[in-house]
């Protein structure tokens, strides 16, 4: 039976421009759907084909708005349900709220077990997510979780664009593990910036555990949000002596004044993925590669779709 006749792709608002080609990497028709909005802001979904007996996966990636963009794939969850759908998995490129993934000071939420509960309650069955910012929120899950990495498709560019004088940077030491797959991969150096966090959004670098002289210095991160840290981070090395700095990262949540802070930095080039829709001002600030993830997510789709292994995409 092919895929077309089992299995079908919706699609929120969030980042259609990802669902397109991974429809077309699939060869089924991206699933017809209407959300709108009622005056007071309320959102509305209309399922425009029949689902009954179908194996849905749903992308909405929960970027900015996130509430707006959580809320629409709660309601398109809940039609395909009362619809019949056989199964629901919801495709989340980027995992909104996974910075709060712990109590980091009393009298706090937990915020990304909260939506892991919504999620779970409204009907979905399965995530597949890519890259999350703590590994540990697949545990906030009692539903079947595959956790991606966009390591393929960064790694490829890394691998053409790289030469022997290499240094993988990570911003700070929960991303050393990262950073440490990544150089033996390219193959490269390893280095780390040891800074100080302030409050929210607002980081201090204080010095680099590495040699960066001389060399051609990648910066390598989950998400780039405000900037702030990775413009930082670029400016200490390039004091310290390194002769080129880029930037790689999954995500490009680029929200504030992050494509400012992008082209008045020292950076040469931000490689990032289509996990959410780059911004019109981050894309003019001219440093802003992006390369897209459709394929991998279309395989992983087709792969968990026939039962077939997913870790050995990731090999």
């Amino acid at each position: 039976m092919s895929l077309f006749r089992t299995l079908t792709v919706f699609s929120g608002n969030s980042n259609r421009p990802l669902a397109e080609p991974i429809c077309a990497a699939l060869e089924v028709p991206l699933g017809r759907a209407v959300i709108d909005r009622f005056s007071d802001g309320e959102i509305h979904v209309r399922i425009e084909e029949n689902v009954r007996g179908q194996d849905i996966y749903v992308l909405q990636s929960l970027s900015t708005p996130v509430n707006d963009h959580l809320m629409e794939l709660l309601i398109m969850t809940d039609a395909l349900r009362r619809a019949s759908a056989r199964s629901i998995t919801a495709v989340l490129p980027y995992y909104g709220y996974a910075r709060q993934d712990r109590k980091a000071a009393p009298r706090t939420p937990i915020s990304a077990k909260l939506v892991a509960d919504l999620l779970t309650a409204a009907g979905i069955g399965r995530i597949i997510a890519m890259d999350l910012h703590a590994g540990q929120i697949q545990g906030f899950f009692n539903i079947p979780f595959d956790h991606l990495f966009a390591m393929p498709v960064l790694l490829e560019h890394l691998k053409r664009t790289s030469d022997a004088d290499t240094v993988v940077v990570s911003p700070d030491a929960g991303g050393v593990e990262r950073a440490r797959a990544y150089a033996k991969r390219i193959p490269a150096g390893l280095a780390i910036i040891d800074k100080r966090r302030s409050g929210p959004n607002v980081s201090e670098v204080m010095h680099i555990v590495g040699d960066v002289k001389g060399k051609d210095c990648i910066i390598l991160d989950d998400m780039i949000d405000t900037a702030g840290t990775l413009t930082q981070a670029a400016k200490a090395i390039v004091d310290a002596g390194a002769r080129r700095v880029r930037a790689v990262a999954s995500h490009a949540v680029m929200s504030g004044p992050a494509p400012q802070r992008i082209r008045d930095s020292v950076l040469d080039e931000v490689v990032v993925t289509d996990t959410i829709p780059l911004r019109p001002e981050v894309a003019a600030t001219g440093k802003v590669k992006v390369l897209s993830v459709a394929r991998l997510l279309a395989e992983a789709i087709k792969r968990i779709h026939q039962g077939d292994s997913v870790s050995s995409l990731f090999v």
